[in-house]
C-alpha cells in the first residue's frame, strides 16, 4: 500500500516515475543485446545453432523461475531495493558477457540477465504506477509498457549499431550498456520508497492460478500470446543465422532492426488494444500470428528479407494484442487476492512457449537444416493460432 509521500516528494512524482522507467528501460535493454551478437559469438567461440537457441532458452528459464521465487519480494523489502537489485544483477551479467571467455559464460550471463528481468518487471512497474503524477495516472501503464517492450527492442537495435562499426564489437555494446546500468543505479539511489515495508525477506514460490471466472479467455489470450512469443523467440534466436546463411547478409545492424521491429510491433499492438473492441482483439491475433506464420516461411523459403520484415511486424502486432487482452482480463475480471498467482501463470505460459520452440527449431535445424525447420515451426503456429481462431468462433456461435 503507497504510504502519503512528504509534500516534497508528491510535487516531483513525475521526475521521479522517469527515473524509475529509465531503470526498467536499460535492464530490459541488457535482456536483448546478445541477439545481434548471436552470429559473432558463434563464429568466436565455434559453436553450434542449436547452442545459439539453448542461450536464448535459459533466459526465459532465469525469468520464470525469477517471477516465481521472487514475484512479491518488492512488497516485502520495498520498491527501492528490489529495482536496485535488479539494475546491480544486471550491471554483473554485463560484466559476464563482456569477460566471457566462451559458451559457458555466456550461459551465466543469460541466466543473471532472466533473474534482473524478473526482479525489475514487478517492482519497477508497480514503483512507476505509485511514484506517477496522480493527475496523469491514467498514463502510467502506457510508460511501464514502453519501459519494458522499449528496452527489449532498444536492446537489439543498439547492439547491432554498435557492433556494426567494427570497434570491438562484442565489446563494446556491453560497455555502453554497462554506462547505462550505471546511470540507472546512481539514480535509483534518490528515489523515494513508496510502500510501507515489513522488512522480513519472505522467498517462497507463488503457486499458479488460473481463475475459474475468467478461464476461457485467459487460455485463449495465453495460448495466442504464447504463439507469438515463441515466433518471438525463434526470430530472436535464429534471424542472424537466417540473414547470413539464407540472404547472405551478415550485419548485425539488421539483425537488430528485425528483432527491434518485432517487439516494437509488440509495443504497438498493446497500445492499438486499447482502442479495439473487446470481442475482435482476439480474432485479429490470431489471423495477425496466422499471416506471421505464412510470412516466415516464405522467408526461409524463398530467403526474402521483405517477408521477414513483415513476419517480424506481423508477430509483434499480434502478439501484443493477444497479451493485453490477457492482462485486461485479469486486471477486470479476477478477484484482487488471486491477481498475482494468476499474473505469474499467465507470463510462465508465455515464457515457456517463448524459449522451448526455439530449443525445437535449434534441434531441428541441425537434423534437417533451416529451411525445414523453419517450414514446420510456421505451421505449428499457424496451427496454434487457427485452433484459437476456432474456438472463439464456436463460442460466438455458442452465445447466439
Amino acid at each position: 500500500m503507497s504510504p502519503d509521500l512528504p509534500p516534497s516528494v508528491e510535487r516531483s512524482r513525475g521526475p521521479w516515475a522517469a527515473v524509475t522507467a529509465f531503470a526498467f528501460w536499460a535492464v530490459m535493454v541488457g535482456t536483448t543485446v546478445p541477439t545481434a551478437l548471436y552470429p559473432l559469438y558463434k563464429s568466436q567461440f565455434a559453436f553450434g545453432s542449436l547452442a545459439v537457441t539453448i542461450l536464448f532458452a535459459v533466459y526465459a528459464v532465469g525469468v520464470v523461475a525469477g517471477l516465481l521465487v521472487f514475484g512479491r519480494v518488492s512488497d516485502q523489502v520495498g520498491r527501492k531495493p528490489v529495482v536496485f537489485a535488479a539494475v546491480l544483477l544486471a550491471a554483473v551479467a554485463a560484466v559476464v558477457f563482456l569477460t566471457a571467455q566462451g559458451l559457458p559464460g555466456l550461459l551465466v550471463g543469460r541466466v543473471l540477465s532472466g533473474f534482473s528481468a524478473a526482479l525489475v518487471t514487478g517492482a519497477a512497474t508497480a514503483g512507476i504506477m505509485e511514484l506517477f503524477p496522480l493527475a496523469r495516472k491514467g498514463r502510467a501503464p502506457i510508460v511501464t509498457l514502453l519501459s519494458n517492450m522499449g528496452g527489449l527492442a532498444c536492446g537489439n537495435l543498439i547492439a547491432g549499431l554498435l557492433a556494426e562499426t567494427g570497434i570491438a564489437p562484442l565489446r563494446l555494446p556491453w560497455i555502453v550498456h554497462g554506462g547505462l546500468l550505471l546511470i540507472a543505479l546512481i539514480s535509483q539511489l534518490f528515489v523515494p520508497e513508496t510502500v510501507t515495508v515489513t522488512g522480513k525477506l519472505k522467498l517462497a514460490p507463488q503457486k499458479l492460478h488460473v481463475p475459474r471466472e475468467i478461464r476461457g479467455v485467459f487460455l485463449r489470450s495465453a495460448m495466442t500470446g504464447g504463439a507469438g512469443f515463441a515466433v518471438l523467440g525463434v526470430l530472436t534466436a535464429v534471424t542472424g543465422l537466417l540473414l547470413a546463411s539464407e540472404l547472405h547478409l551478415t550485419s548485425p545492424a539488421l539483425t537488430g532492426f528485425v528483432v527491434f521491429l518485432a517487439f516494437a510491433c509488440t509495443a504497438l499492438g498493446q497500445l492499438v488494444l486499447r482502442r479495439m473492441r473487446p470481442a475482435i482483439a482476439l480474432p485479429v491475433a490470431c489471423s495477425a500470428l496466422i499471416l506471421a506464420s505464412a510470412l516466415v516461411a516464405l522467408a526461409v523459403l524463398a530467403a526474402s528479407l521483405t517477408a521477414l520484415l513483415l513476419a517480424a511486424v506481423a508477430t509483434g502486432f499480434g502478439t501484443g494484442i493477444a497479451i493485453g487482452s490477457g492482462m485486461l482480463a485479469i486486471t477486470t475480471g479476477a478477484a484482487p487476492q488471486l491477481r498475482g498467482a494468476a499474473v505469474s501463470t499467465f507470463f510462465a505460459i508465455l515464457y515457456g512457449m517463448l524459449s522451448l520452440p526455439a530449443v525445437g527449431v535449434g534441434v531441428l535445424i541441425q537434423l534437417s537444416g533451416l529451411r525445414v525447420a523453419g517450414t514446420t515451426f510456421a505451421i505449428v503456429v499457424a496451427l496454434i493460432a487457427a485452433g484459437v481462431l476456432l474456438s472463439l468462433t464456436s463460442q460466438k456461435k455458442a452465445a447466439e
